[in-house]
């Protein structure tokens, strides 16, 4: 039996692809290549035994969240073997140019200029506002799942699931630590944050395995994607939610100094670009071999 392909599943195959092509071209500096391809070929296998089982059940809810968990693990591994593949394409970063933009834009370095506003509620205000990205797109999949509307939540789940990939491609083109690191000797003082904030950011920097994520910034890209099809699909109860979300958490990315500027422009940019591309690609997968619509 042939599985039946989403468009989400031949676009994530389709990065697996890519990500082991890079791997294999960085074996002679990489000694993580090997590692990296089985990791690789564990997750696509994963995808076709999901898409296997959901062809086999048919319509069933198991079938169904069965594909959605194998892809949610997908997207979070391929994010932490990043580091490594990045680290046997590039020797170096791009955060002096990413700073020098920043400073000819401004004329200031923003991270530093922001330490006049900080105040131990703003920080943890905003630390709040930037982990919110791990729920915003999951918020957005909930309510349309629970209101029946999967045909809705399979053009969404391709619409970010594109959003991240592309993000990745900007992280393999362009690495950069970000300005917590780079420009931390500037800095005149920390965020005043306290224990409990201080345990967060420790735990979010030991799970992050990439640290050269900064540009573009995905927690920009991501979640003003799922603003706008929050909006696009008429929830408006959640896109009134949302508004203030992202918008005090595209502001953290900056003051909490994990992003540039400039980084946070080019996520707006890379949404943009996300939503003109991914109907688009959604229907030529859409017709690929081995694609077939689900019906619920």
């Amino acid at each position: 039996m042939r599985p039946n392909m989403s468009p989400s599943d031949l676009l994530t195959l389709s990065f697996l692809v890519l990500v082991s092509c890079l791997a294999v071209f960085s074996a002679p500096v990489n000694p993580s290549w090997t590692g990296l391809v089985a990791t690789y070929a564990v997750l696509a296998f994963a995808l076709l035994a999901a898409a296997m089982y959901r062809t086999r059940v048919g319509a069933t809810k198991m079938g169904f969240h069965l594909s959605i968990i194998a892809t949610v693990i997908t997207v979070l591994l391929i994010f932490n073997s990043l580091g490594s593949l990045i680290a046997g394409l590039h020797t170096t970063t791009f955060d002096s140019c990413l700073i020098a933009v920043d400073h000819a834009i401004f004329g200031v370095h923003p991270t530093v200029w922001m330490e006049r506003l900080i105040s131990p509620t703003l920080s943890s205000l905003l630390q709040f506002a930037y982990i919110s990205y791990y729920f915003i797109p999951v918020s957005l999949g909930v309510v349309l799942i629970a209101g029946g509307r999967f045909g809705e939540f399979e053009e969404v789940l391709f619409g970010i699931l594109l959003c991240f990939y592309l993000s990745y491609v900007g992280y393999l083109l362009v690495p950069a630590i970000g300005p917590r690191f780079t420009l931390n000797h500037l800095q005149t003082g920390d965020l005043q944050v306290s224990p409990f904030i201080k345990s967060i950011q420790d735990t979010l920097n030991g799970l992050e395995k990439n640290k050269t994520d900064a540009f573009p910034s995905g927690h920009t890209a991501v979640s003003l994607m799922s603003l706008y099809y929050a909006w696009k699909e008429r929830e408006i109860k959640l896109f009134a939610v949302l508004v203030p979300m992202v918008t005090g958490l595209i502001i953290s990315t900056v003051y909490l100094r994990y992003h540039y500027v400039i980084d946070v422009i080019a996520g707006t940019a890379l949404t943009c670009l996300t939503i003109a591309m991914a109907p688009i690609l959604r229907r030529l997968l859409s017709g690929a071999p081995g694609h077939q619509d689900d019906e619920r």
